[in-house]
């Protein structure tokens, strides 16, 4: 019986690895990682915290899996092209370092570059035995068993929805360069909930994550099954360190002051909710659910209890809607508003919301996007019957590249359905900012209240676009992914005539604040010069006011 190879264990050549670089032996968190990258799935998502030293692993990882198949084909991607060297190069020098590896170092003929290399024993191939290149550089044409996506996102790639898109296809390619039974493993830390991390399990990949500290129930139940098995055996341990050999508790705690709450819960606890908590300040708790008639609104609203669970929600992660308590009597709303933001033919869609107000509270009866196209006549004619059903007392639409051709085109359609005045806004900064500027302070004080039925049919009406992409034109979508960066969202339109809306009345109010401030210094000042013109005449039985 033959007696099995010590080396066929990657934990034991990573001992022997660590032992080469004068390092102290490997910690069981670093085994873990070990046991994991080799017998983990063939598609996988290693999460850890920063430190521990998992591309040191993978580097050796890879060394150990040419040891064992010299034919083997290793494809290194990074977010930039030097990262990706680095990996190589550290492959590479252990190669030629290691006297357990040196029968690997190319012999003359082969390719020897730090970026793209073969080991000796390898037959012919257009491919390299190691190969680094950056996720924009040239993928197209090679061929991997294994691909090893170190560090792939980082802030400046997947700051904003349409960066995180093009990394999200990038990726793809990979699909295209892998050899049957082949694997892919991506090593990282997410910087969002919308990580391109969080979106790999939808393509199959598993996620494995182990955190710096065990972590709290919250967090516990947030990580789920990702969450290291062994991490997830210490109930009893929670906040202690998962790996003290490498980080003990006054090492993480210095580490904490120096990252900052926010930036330590990232970096070492694999925990996005507080970067997303600074980074996205729009929420959907900050809104009311209600169901809204159409000529009459409470004199008052408050956020009751009961959560809106019938209605999709597409918040970020622990974000919920609320329903309204109603509190007073039914008013007749103080005014209707409907606010418009034109497409072109192929561009966007054309989207309105239609707001209400009553007692300071702003009510959005309805709020949608229509896919024909802004100048087609079933869109101009929907808007208009939209106009009429809701009784609004001004259109609001929001100046595009066609010098007021919308206007010009829209004009006989409320002529002929509902005569109404129509005004054009123009908006000189940036979109982004505009919108969180006008929508925070309102939702912030809970006097955006928004319909349930309205809601419900923005989910509905992104039923044509491909299932992929469809949440992003939802309203719920863009509020809740909005931020200060321009191109934060990749389709804005719902969320912007949102604000349009917002706007007005925000700005009506602050008009009528203003002369409402201005009537009472007249009435004071009469006042007093009543008491005057009596205290000098004597009253007489007449006042100021008769004489003027």
């Amino acid at each position: 019986m033959s007696k099995k190879n010590p080396l066929e264990s990657f934990k034991n050549f990573l001992w022997l690895t660590w032992d080469h670089l004068n390092l102290p032996n490997p910690t069981p968190v670093q085994y873990d990682i070990a046991e994991y990258l080799q017998y983990g799935p063939r598609r996988a998502v290693i999460e850890a915290f920063r430190g521990v030293g998992k591309s040191y692993i993978t580097s050796a990882f890879a060394c150990h899996q040419l040891l064992l198949n010299p034919e083997m084909k290793i494809l290194v991607v990074s977010a930039s092209k030097v990262r990706a060297d680095d990996f190589s190069t550290f492959t590479q020098r252990l190669i030629h370092d290691m006297p357990l590896l040196q029968h690997l170092i190319p012999r003359d003929g082969q390719r020897q570059s730090k970026i793209s290399f073969d080991v000796a024993p390898a037959t012919p191939s257009h491919s390299p035995s190691v190969k680094s290149v950056g996720i924009t550089g040239q993928l197209a044409g090679s061929r991997a068993d294994l691909i090893i996506a170190d560090d792939i996102e980082i802030p400046n790639n997947s700051a904003t929805q349409v960066m995180r898109d093009k990394l999200s296809e990038s990726v793809k390619e990979f699909d295209a360069i892998l050899k049957p039974d082949g694997r892919v493993i991506y090593l990282g830390t997410p910087q969002t909930e919308m990580s391109l991390y969080e979106e790999l399990p939808n393509r199959g990949y598993a996620t494995r994550i182990w955190t710096a500290r065990y972590p709290e129930e919250a967090l516990r139940e947030r990580l789920g099954e990702r969450l290291a098995p062994k991490l997830r055996e210490g109930e009893g341990k929670v906040m202690e360190p998962t790996d003290p050999l490498r980080f003990d508790d006054d090492d993480l705690i210095e580490r904490e002051l120096s990252y900052g709450r926010s930036g330590f819960s990232l970096q070492f606890m694999l925990d996005t909710s507080l970067s997303d908590l600074n980074k996205y300040p729009l929420k959907l708790s900050d809104l009311i659910v209600a169901e809204i008639d159409n000529e009459k609104a409470p004199e008052r609203v408050i956020k009751s209890r009961d959560e809106a669970v019938d209605v999709p929600n597409l918040g970020l992660r622990g974000d919920k809607l609320w329903m309204a308590e109603n509190i007073g009597d039914w008013l007749e709303y103080s005014g209707s508003v409907m606010a418009i933001d034109p497409s072109g033919r192929g561009k966007d869609e054309t989207s309105y919301c239609i707001i209400k107000m009553l007692n300071g509270f702003l009510w959005v009866a309805d709020i949608g996007g229509i896919q024909e196209g802004g100048y087609e006549e079933s869109t101009l004619e929907k808007l208009a019957y939209l106009a009429k059903t809701h009784k609004v007392n001004e259109v609001i639409v929001e100046a595009n590249f066609g010098d007021g051709m919308f206007n010009r085109l829209f004009e006989p359609y409320l002529t002929n359905i509902y005569p109404v005045t129509l005004t054009e806004v123009k908006h000189h900064t940036q979109k982004e900012k505009r919108i969180i500027d006008t929508l925070e302070p309102v939702m912030n004080q809970h006097k955006l209240v928004i319909s349930r039925d309205a809601l419900i049919k923005d989910w509905d009406s992104v039923s044509a676009y491909p299932p992929e992409k469809a949440p992003q034109y939802t309203l719920m979508y863009q509020l809740t992914r909005m931020t200060n960066a321009r191109g934060a969202v990749r389709h804005d339109d719902r969320v912007d005539v949102l604000a349009i809306g917002v706007n007005y009345w925000v700005e009506q109010m602050a008009s009528d604040a203003i002369e409402i401030m201005q009537n009472r210094r007249e009435e004071l000042l009469d006042m007093e010069l009543e008491k005057f013109v009596n205290g000098v005449l004597g009253n007489k039985g007449k006042s100021y006011n008769t004489w003027v």
